[in-house]
């Protein structure tokens, strides 16, 4: 019996070992948005200056070419998949909420970013794709996508203009070559200080 205990011992410290070192960098009381994974590539560090929560206020353009009224966000941004990757989560005013699972691949040397709302469910996820773009501090996506007249093109998606209390993104639709930019979203993010 002492024997059995004993093992029985071992063998959930050993399982609590590995569930914290498994889960070292991940949310938690201590750690409200995770930590980056000194493991993970060095990409990751790309969303740190989002990492945290911002109040946002949130802009789409109407069908007649108009910007609607702002919609005011909360956009929280943390580490996942123990420090490996980033989660985005929106809960806006409108009642529509949506979010993100960013990962990066080394072999292809490019973010995917995989798109969910509640507004649209869908069986498969939209993805972006892309990496820091060569302009300082800025982070640009893509996802093929026609414009309402055909034309190839892009949506692109743009953080930009970091700073210690926020920053800015935009959603754009562009042809393949990027000479012709059409703004349908842009937010505008200040930091939360919990």
């Amino acid at each position: 019996m002492i024997r059995n205990t004993l093992t029985l011992c071992l063998v959930l410290l050993s399982v609590n070992l590995f569930a914290q070192e498994y889960a070292k960098y991940e949310v938690s009381t201590t750690n409200p948005f995770g930590l980056l994974n000194p493991e993970a590539p060095e990409q990751v560090k790309d969303f740190a200056p989002m990492i945290g929560r911002c109040l946002c206020q949130s802009e789409t353009r109407n069908q007649d070419g108009t910007w609607a009224e702002p919609t005011e966000m909360m956009w929280t941004f943390k580490y996942i998949m123990n420090g490996l990757g980033v989660q985005d989560e929106t809960v806006k005013a409108d009642g529509k909420h949506s979010g993100s699972i960013r990962q990066y691949h080394a072999d292809s040397a490019r973010w995917y970013v995989h798109w969910y709302g509640s507004a649209s469910p869908t069986t498969v996820l939209s993805t972006w794709e892309g990496n820091a773009s060569t302009e300082k501090d800025k982070i640009v996506l893509y996802r093929d996508q026609a414009a309402p007249n055909g034309m190839e093109g892009y949506y692109r998606l743009t953080f930009y203009d970091f700073t210690d209390s926020g920053y800015k993104w935009a959603g754009e639709w562009t042809d393949k070559a990027e000479s012709i930019v059409y703004p349908t979203w842009k937010i505008t993010c200040t930091r939360k200080e919990d």
